[in-house]
């Protein structure tokens, strides 16, 4: 480890705020993972600017994570600097139809706000258990909403720490893909356009959303949702289900029987066991259908 590092990250955002050998377990939705070398939690634009210039000038890697709930972090864990957001960069405001909001704020909190104000198309989101900022990076999506639908403009920093404000068309949203990843970019907030509503019918609608999640996936048990991108042409679940694979298991990683869309965590697994079974699920389904699954979670970490 790097004492001049580390010496740095005290200085610009307290002791209190960073962890050295942070177990990712704790961060991930998974509840998987090795530990990240070092683990910070900036408050405010100004600090994630220095420390994304202190990792420039040291030569060290640097990840952002929201709450971890579409990630799969590696046994050997992350080497370098994680950029937590999900604690302090939270910061939101509703005026009249339009929403300001940090990337590291949940989109359940932000939804019941959201709900509360009256206003109209962010039912789907505010039950996605992730932060705004990862929903904007994969342009996140469920029951027939996209957040593309309901983006204005996003504000971002380069890995050179300058700051950019891009619309919606210039995010290039597809299905789970922008511009952030490609471009190595960092979201720092985004504004929301929604419609005014009746609270009570947006309430019932987020009620009925919830209860469908509930009824048709595994959420009593840790996964980082979807396992992989829907293929053209095809449901993933369906597929995988098809190809009689609903339980089948690689040490206490499982494919859910409940959803087969879904990989699950039933107590002590692995990322090792959830990678093999990954590609186990895949080459299976290849073999049977000649059709190629593409994983949804993001593989990070160390191998």
């Amino acid at each position: 480890m790097s004492q001049n590092l580390i010496n740095e990250l005290y200085r610009i955002v307290g002791e209190d705020n960073v962890s050295l050998n942070e177990p990712m377990s704790g961060h991930t939705t998974f509840r998987v993972g090795g530990p990240a070398q070092y683990f910070v939690t900036p408050m405010d634009t100004e600090e994630l600017s220095q420390i994304v210039a202190l990792c420039k000038a040291e030569k060290t890697p640097f990840f952002m994570l929201g709450h971890g709930s579409n990630i799969l972090v590696s046994d050997k864990g992350i080497s370098g600097v994680v950029i937590g957001l999900y604690k302090n960069y939270s910061k939101y405001s509703i005026i009249g139809n339009t929403v300001n909001a940090q990337a590291g704020v949940m989109l359940n909190k932000l939804g019941q706000d959201i709900r509360d104000a009256g206003l109209t198309g962010f039912e789907f989101a505010s039950g996605i258990p992730g932060t705004l900022g990862g929903a904007v990076m994969m342009n996140a999506g469920a029951y027939g909403g996209e957040m593309k639908n309901i983006i204005d403009s996003v504000s971002l920093m380069d890995y050179d720490g300058n700051l950019l404000k891009k619309s919606c068309e210039e995010m290039d949203f597809s299905y789970r893909h922008s511009i952030v990843e490609d471009e190595n970019l960092i979201v720092l907030s985004a504004t929301l356009k929604l419609s005014k509503g009746n609270i009570r019918d947006i309430n019932d609608k987020m009620q009925e959303l919830a209860t469908a999640r509930k009824t048709k996936q595994p959420l009593e048990y840790p996964s980082a949702g979807s396992t992989f991108k829907r293929p053209e042409g095809y449901f993933a679940g369906k597929l995988i289900m098809d190809a009689g694979l609903a339980g089948y298991s690689v040490g206490d990683a499982q494919v859910s029987e409940k959803h087969c869309g879904f990989v699950i965590n039933k107590g002590h697994a692995k990322a090792e066991d959830v990678l093999k079974l990954i590609d186990d699920v895949k080459n299976t389904v290849y073999d049977k259908f000649q059709v190629e699954l593409e994983p949804e979670v993001r593989i990070v970490g160390d191998v």
